[in-house]
């Protein structure tokens, strides 16, 4: 689509939306779809993060801390206060990996998001479907 003041940024924001908002229900129909399958581990996507990958914003190359209590990105051996004890009587390859409500919670709002974006693209193109009317004459 070509790059001028009625096909603008806002066209492009919308179909790069719509693309990622495919690609996330895709991964959580997948999710759906190897709820049962052993060893299987869910996969998702941020949506925001991706879209503005796929946008062109590069995404900040270091990591601050913003609080004194955050634990330091670049110390990977930082102990934590997380007390618990191994076990030997839980086979972790049958444990559920797929939780089906937090699935389908993510496809819901995977959905309201596609909705609301194909909702703007329907109003770009009526405003836009209005002044090629020239307001109605």
């Amino acid at each position: 689509m070509a790059d001028s003041r009625i096909f603008g940024h806002t066209i492009k924001l919308i179909e790069k939306s719509l693309d990622v908002s495919a690609k996330r229900h895709n991964l959580i129909a997948g999710n759906i779809a190897n709820m049962d399958t052993i060893g299987y581990t869910p996969q998702d996507l941020d949506f925001n993060t991706t879209l503005n990958r796929v946008m062109g914003k590069k995404e900040p190359d270091f990591l601050d801390k913003t609080h004194y209590k955050h634990l330091s990105p670049y110390d990977i051996n930082a102990s934590s206060d997380i007390n618990g004890e191994a076990s030997e009587d839980v086979d972790i390859y049958h444990l559920d990996s797929v939780n089906i409500d937090t699935e389908m919670m993510n496809l819901t709002q995977n959905n309201i998001k596609y909705r609301a974006t194909t909702e703007m693209l329907l109003r770009k193109m009526k405003i836009l479907n209005y002044s090629i009317d020239e307001g109605g004459r």
